[in-house]
């Protein structure tokens, strides 16, 4: 739930000091792109702190180097990130962006039917994981 928190929040702080003239991202896709790059900076940098194992757990069994997996989604996560932000990139990045949410789908799926934990917190059931990732990919594709 804190990367849906992260989007919301950081959405509407870009779009009204955008509206101020205090940051670069006037109007609401500029400030759609930041916020979706906030966001994954922030998903991404589980892939390397107290909840990498967690987020190692999640990839199904039928996975190999699950490790290997959290690690690379999470450098595609800040490329992402990172790409959407250019105006020469941030169509590419944004479909790239929505394949690997999908790709990663199934880690979610795992999750909710295991009730497997985050940071010691349960993750969320398959719906609200479900309607979350339609979500993120609707963000995403939209910020391009």
């Amino acid at each position: 739930m804190a990367p849906f928190i992260a989007l919301i929040v950081s959405f509407v702080l870009f779009r009204v000091l955008g509206l101020f003239g205090l940051t670069p991202f006037d109007g609401w896709q500029p400030s759609l792109q930041a916020a979706a790059a906030v966001m994954l900076l922030l998903t991404a940098s589980a892939h390397w702190g107290k909840r990498r194992a967690d987020l190692i757990r999640m990839v199904p069994p039928s996975f190999r180097q699950p490790g290997l997996i959290v690690t690379l989604t999470g450098l595609l996560e800040i490329a992402g990130a990172v790409g959407l932000l250019f105006p020469a990139t941030s169509r590419t990045a944004s479909w790239c962006l929505a394949a690997l949410l999908i790709i990663m789908f199934p880690a979610n799926v795992h999750a909710a039917r295991k009730k497997l934990t985050i940071a010691g917190s349960p993750v969320p059931g398959l719906p609200v994981r479900t309607l979350l990732q339609l979500v993120f990919i609707a963000v995403v594709l939209l910020a391009g």
